[in-house]
């Protein structure tokens, strides 16, 4: 698994929290120390963190499930959005559609809506539309595609979930946190780390610091799929290895009873025409036996 460095988390800024008036008690185990009134984290402690939660990551798409990405500060939309669409995984980095977890159905039932204005786009009746009546499918269907396009493929409740700021995503997190669903979360120095399951200590506002820490997730969930392909593949080798031999195990058990068959009739016939040997012995008559003659002596 790819490790990211103290150095290159120093560089990022990933160290940098906030104010000390601003801060959260519950971080103060991932806080350093203070410098001019702002709070130090403690970057061994993310290190930690980042790797424990990339193994977790690693395992989750190993499995085969979705990682759902959540994001919808300015600073981080563009980034996550480019690195998630990578890994193929859903995003989301608009406005949070409340109940999007808790009220999932309701929400497929909008992906669905935009479909079905897809498919209506490619009919006739589209074209007997007015301009006025095209004009306000096109809006919805605008309006749908840039809060839910990025879940469309999205057909179940995603297995876990990655918010870049715990107090910014307060309602993604409740909701998560409802359905028990699991929570890796970049926690900065004002936020509460009890409320999310891998709590990553990192500056969740300076966009390098936001790009080091999803781009080691989304590296995580890479190689765990990568993982899961060629599980798959060798899956695959072993069921036809196992297919032919049992082909191969099959066809020979096929010839050897074919050979047993062939013995068999082969010993019937041997034993018929023994028979009907017999049989024509018993039939023809049996040779008569000349008188001997009479032996007279010689005087």
């Amino acid at each position: 698994m790819t490790r990211v460095s103290f150095d290159d988390l120093l560089d990022a800024g990933v160290h940098f929290g906030h104010l000390k008036r601003k801060w959260n008690p519950n971080m103060a185990p991932y806080i350093f120390m203070e410098r001019n009134g702002i709070h130090i984290i403690d970057l061994y402690k993310t290190q930690a963190k980042l790797e424990e939660a990339q193994k977790a990551l690693k395992q989750i798409a190993k499995s085969g499930r979705r990682i759902l990405f959540v994001a919808t500060k300015k600073q981080a939309k563009e980034l996550v959005a480019e690195s998630v669409k990578k890994v193929n995984m859903p995003y989301v980095t608009e406005r949070w559609p409340g109940g999007m977890l808790t009220n999932f159905a309701t929400i497929r039932k909008a992906v669905r809506k935009m479909s079905n204005i897809d498919k209506m786009a490619n009919t006739s009746s589209y074209n007997n539309l007015s301009k006025r009546e095209k004009l306000q499918v096109s809006r919805e269907r605008a309006k749908l595609e840039k809060n839910l396009g990025s879940i469309a493929d999205m057909s179940r409740l995603p297995a876990a979930l990655f918010v870049v700021d715990i107090n910014k995503e307060k309602i993604a997190v409740a909701e998560a946190r409802k359905l028990n669903i699991p929570i890796f979360a970049m926690a900065d120095t004002n936020t509460d780390p009890n409320l999310v399951d891998f709590a990553i200590p990192a500056n969740d506002d300076a966009s390098k610091s936001i790009s080091i820490i999803v781009n080691a997730a989304v590296l995580a969930v890479a190689e765990g799929l990568k993982e899961r392909k060629l599980a798959k593949e060798k899956d695959e080798e072993e069921a036809e290895a196992l297919e032919l031999a049992t082909d191969i195990k099959a066809k020979s058990q096929t010839l050897a009873q074919a050979e047993e068959e062939a013995d068999k009739e082969a010993e019937k016939g041997k034993k018929e025409v023994k028979s009907k040997k017999s049989m024509d012995d018993d039939e023809k008559p049996a040779k008569s036996k000349r008188p001997r003659k009479p032996i007279t002596k010689k005087k």
